[in-house]
Formats: structure tokens, sequence, C-alpha cells
């Protein structure tokens, strides 16, 4: 060819302009949401038994509108991730006991639904202790993941909510843990350090505290947490 010829100088600002086109694809490429794997730690120590007007009676249990709140989130968020569990509290009253039940799985639905609907609510709250194990599952340090942490009450096991989210937060590749506050009451004997903890567990991952009252107020946290509204079905309808 010849070494003056027009056409060389073209030929290569095209290729390099398909070379930075490209590269800048590659940079701006956005996040995909909603599609890391996850752990639901679930809250079934003895206070998830009792009524759920709290002073009055009801033949409403707690664990009741958690298990009616998550039969209704579940079937959508388990299309877009995959999800396990882990369960505290089940066990003696004065026990700390923390299961695995299984790790994160497709279409996990009627699994975790299973799980949930056999437990019998009992022994302590080792809440830092099942966000620690879920955190392991998902293999935080290389790993990116999300942990969705349900309690009705403080931490009565000696864990430290704050500082283990201060160290997810130094230790982990990208970990998000949410809590769902299911009827922390700020006024009550523990209730403002317990919010405080929790909610301090969250803010250093990066993740949500959400306050729930009844079932609607579950359901909106377990879509928030759990649910992917940015993700299209096919069709192109906006779940």
């Amino acid at each position: 060819m010849n070494p003056r010829s027009p056409c060389l100088p073209i030929a290569l600002a095209f290729t390099m302009l398909l070379a930075g086109t490209a590269a800048a694809q590659e940079e701006v490429e956005p996040r995909v949401p909603c599609t890391e794997d996850a752990m639901i730690v679930f809250d079934a120590s003895g206070s998830m038994a009792g009524n759920m007007v709290q002073g009055l009676f009801s033949a409403v249990t707690r664990i009741d509108e958690v298990r009616k709140a998550l039969a209704q989130v579940l079937p959508n968020a388990a299309r877009f991730r995959k999800i396990g569990l882990i369960t505290y509290g089940p066990g003696p009253h004065t026990q700390c006991n923390v299961r695995l039940d299984f790790p994160p799985m497709p279409n996990a639905t009627e699994r975790i639904m299973s799980v949930v609907n056999g437990l019998t609510p009992a022994g302590k709250t080792p809440l830092v202790a099942g966000v620690q194990q879920a955190a392991e599952v998902l293999q935080h340090r290389t790993e990116k993941g999300v942990v969705v942490l349900l309690t009705d009450g403080e931490e009565t096991c000696g864990g430290a909510p704050c500082a283990l989210g201060k160290l997810l937060r130094e230790n982990s590749r990208d970990l998000t843990v949410h809590v769902i506050g299911f009827q922390l009451r700020a006024f009550s004997w523990t209730g403002a350090q317990s919010i405080h903890d929790v909610k301090c567990l969250a803010e250093e991952t990066g993740g949500l505290y959400i306050s729930a009252q009844n079932r609607q107020d579950l359901i909106e946290a377990f879509e928030k947490t759990l649910g992917c509204p940015m993700m299209s079905a096919v069709g192109g309808v906006l779940r």
C-alpha cells in the first residue's frame, strides 16, 4: 500500500473510534440491580410468639404476620435472585441458637415457606451471630451479597450489631445488610438502644433500616429489600 494513501489515516481513525466507543460503553455499563445472592436471617425467638397488639390479646402472632408477608413477596423476588435462609431462636429459652437452613438457591419460595411455617418460636435473639453466618455463606470477602435481617427485639446473646456492621464494611467486597425491625418500640426500656444498634448495623453496610408495625408494612419492607422493582418481566412489564 502507498504509505501516503489517504485510506490509512481514515482506517486508523475509524479503528480508534471503535475502540474508544467500546471502552466508554464498558465504563458506563450500569450495574444490574437485584441479582446478588441473598440470605434471610429470620427471627424465630420466643418473642415472635407474642400477639400482634402489644398489651392486648390477639389470636394473630407476630410470626404469623411475617409468614403471610413473606408468602406474598417471595414468589416474585425469588424469580430474580437466589435466596437462602438462616433462622435464629428456636430451642430452649436459655440458649442462643442459630441454624443454617440452606444457602442461596434459585426459586426458593417453597423451601423457605416450608421451613418458616414449621418454626415454633422460642429461645434468645442471637441476631449478630445470624448475620455473621449469613455473611460467611455469601462469601462476603470476595462476592457481592445481600442480607435481610428480621428482628422484633434486641440482641440478647452478647453480640454488638454496630461493631459487626463496621467489621463487615471494612472486610467485605460488597455486602449490604438490610434490617426490618418488626414492632420495635423506641419507648420500651431497651427499645431506643435496640433500634440504634440495628440501624447502625444497616447503615454501616449501606443498607436500609425499615420499621414495620403490621403485615402491610412487612410486605413493603420485604419488597424493598428482597424484591426487584427495577427489573422488567417478560413483555416489558415493570415489576
